[in-house]
């Protein structure tokens, strides 16, 4: 039996995940196409070497709290624990030949700012 299309993304955003989670940058790496596209809340990164630069420094953890999956793209909702604070974020995964090739994450960034003004 052959996974479908579908159940292949899944499982590639949930291994991505999983290796960042065990501060596995390498593996985590290998899920991602060198022209990884990223926009978030606070930032854009261009390529997966510049993202890698990032996720190695902060070491964010992810608890995900639901997934939706549609063809090659997979949607998360997950708790973001950034360093003490935790937020509740989406990430919207698109995927080509079983990479992941672009990343935009959605929260709202006030807890983040309120923590930067103390």
């Amino acid at each position: 039996m052959t996974m479908t299309t579908t159940g292949v993304t899944k499982n590639t955003v949930m291994s991505f995940i999983k290796h960042l989670n065990d501060e596995d940058f390498k593996a985590a790496r290998k899920c991602v196409d060198d022209d990884l596209k990223f926009d978030g809340v606070m930032g854009s990164r261009d390529g997966a070497d510049a993202y890698f630069n990032d996720m190695e420094k902060m070491k964010f953890k992810y608890h995900v709290i639901k997934t939706f999956a549609d063809g090659d793209d997979v949607c998360l909702f997950y708790d973001v624990d950034m360093g003490g604070t935790t937020i509740f974020a989406c990430g919207w995964y698109h995927l080509e030949h079983n990479k992941i090739v672009s990343l935009k994450v959605v929260f709202d960034p006030r807890p983040l700012l309120v923590q930067h003004k103390k």
